[in-house]
């Protein structure tokens, strides 16, 4: 595949993440208020795993089944969390996923990236559907996904396991048309 693209808003850009990244990225998903709220991330975040995280990610690119990309503050140059896509091409739709670090909470980047993405899947990915979902606890990300204007489909129950607890999951999702007439 070709060379991941830097997606670029008012305050912010994404781009593929890169080793360089690894220290920061480390110190912000090791925040337990982080941790607590992504399914995929441990807590303590051990060390290397930034690292191991980053290696995974152009062969996913790579095989179109993945789009991770760091996100930062455009102004200050400073990586201020991390947003991706799990991609399914046989059913032209991918899941959006995005953490921020806690100094960062409040300010909007997370609905910023999650836009920028949803963009991307069905811009440059031609993708027909991209969904969301949270801890139904994490009202915050819920409203993050309604902002973008993703639509409430309904709970899992105990969808996701989380360490040793099974968390229900609320889902949201766009689809091309309904991103396309909002966006026009």
């Amino acid at each position: 595949m070709s060379e991941q693209p830097t997606l670029r808003t008012s305050r912010l850009y994404l781009r593929a993440p890169e080793s360089r990244d690894a220290t920061r990225i480390q110190l912000l998903a090791g925040d337990r208020d982080v941790a607590d709220t992504v399914s995929s991330i441990p807590h303590p975040y051990p060390d290397g795993a930034a690292d191991a995280w980053i290696d995974g990610r152009r062969p996913e690119w790579d095989a179109g089944t993945s789009a991770a990309f760091a996100i930062f503050e455009a102004a200050e140059n400073l990586l201020v969390g991390v947003a991706g896509l799990s991609i399914n091409s046989s059913h032209s739709q991918a899941e959006v996923g995005y953490w921020i670090g806690v100094p960062y909470w409040g300010r909007g980047y997370a609905t910023e990236a999650a836009a920028a993405l949803i963009t991307f899947a069905f811009d440059a990915l031609q993708l027909h559907r991209v969904e969301a979902r949270h801890f139904s606890r994490n009202p915050a990300s819920g409203r993050v996904m309604q902002k973008v204007g993703m639509q409430f489909e309904g709970v899992q129950r105990e969808s996701i396991r989380k360490g040793d607890q099974f968390e229900d999951a609320a889902v949201y999702a766009v689809l091309a048309r309904e991103w396309r007439e909002k966006t026009t």
